[in-house]
């Protein structure tokens, strides 16, 4: 059998049957390809441990019979990313990632792009040098562009009014329509989100220049609550599903949140 040796990242695995694995890989050779781990879990010697969702893996995929799934055949651990899963904050984040390209990617097509993004920003969630949600924006606007869904933050989709010349601070995202609309067009009753120029052009900011530079962008803690509000909603609309991992990522971010709140003495209304 034909043999693929590539660097691959860990997006998902389950069980099958007694002793076998099927897990998803983000491989930087194919892109997301699925493969079957044979006696997985009962083999210490094959893969002692490293089959774990986003580690940063080396793989070798045989190619199955016919049409059949390839066969891991082995799997080296170049980074577990430790750091990562020793915070239930961290965790979440990640999934959320690792779940939104598994949702979007088609087997088989390569996406070395998506892939230096996926790798750089596990890194740098792993490493706690930059706030992990700067880094939740930073990928999911850099995805956004990757996957032909960049959002039009330049005008407003109904009037044509460039962002800055729109007289009012703040306007509304509609997903549906690609961007944005001004208050003069947009009515919140719609369901709409309202956002910020200023948010907007942060933003904006981190799709642009690499992607270190990019993560430095300074955000208001209004601009983070904006940003992270209008991508999660953003996102899942245009991939056409809305990420399991989403709705515990929000969950342990509002209890998170109010542990917080409740340290520094603030009491709700």
């Amino acid at each position: 059998m034909a043999c693929l040796s590539t660097p691959a990242i860990l997006l998902r695995r389950i069980e099958f049957g007694d002793y076998d694995l099927i897990v998803t890989l983000f491989t930087r050779a194919q892109g997301k390809t699925s493969a079957i781990a044979k006696s997985a879990k009962k083999s210490v010697k094959r893969f002692p441990g490293v089959l774990e969702p986003f580690s940063r893996l080396n793989v070798v995929l045989a190619r199955g019979r016919g049409k059949g799934m390839p066969v891991l055949q082995e799997a080296s651990l170049e980074d577990p990313f430790f750091k990562i899963r020793e915070s239930i904050v961290k965790t979440a984040y990640a999934s959320y990632w690792m779940e939104l390209i598994y949702l979007w990617m088609a087997e088989g097509e390569p996406q070395e792009p998506l892939y230096r993004l996926m790798l750089h920003v596990l890194e740098a969630l792993n490493s706690g040098e930059t706030p992990v949600e700067v880094l939740s924006i930073l990928f999911q606007m850099r995805f956004l562009s990757l996957a032909g869904f960049r959002p039009n933050f330049d005008h407003c989709h109904a009037c044509k009014t460039c962002l800055d010349q729109i007289r009012h601070a703040s306007v509304f995202s509609d997903p549906a329509k690609g961007g944005i609309v001004c208050p003069s067009c947009g009515i919140p009753a719609n369901g709409l989100l309202k956002i910020s120029k200023g948010t907007l052009k942060q933003l904006m900011w981190t799709d642009s220049g690499g992607l270190e530079r990019a993560a430095r962008v300074r955000f208001t803690p209004t601009a983070v609550a904006e940003g992270l509000t209008f991508l999660e909603s953003f996102v899942p609309f245009h991939i056409g599903k809305r990420p399991k991992s989403l709705k515990v990522l929000r969950n342990i971010r509002q209890v998170v949140n109010k542990k917080t709140n409740m340290s520094k003495g603030y009491q709700p209304p």
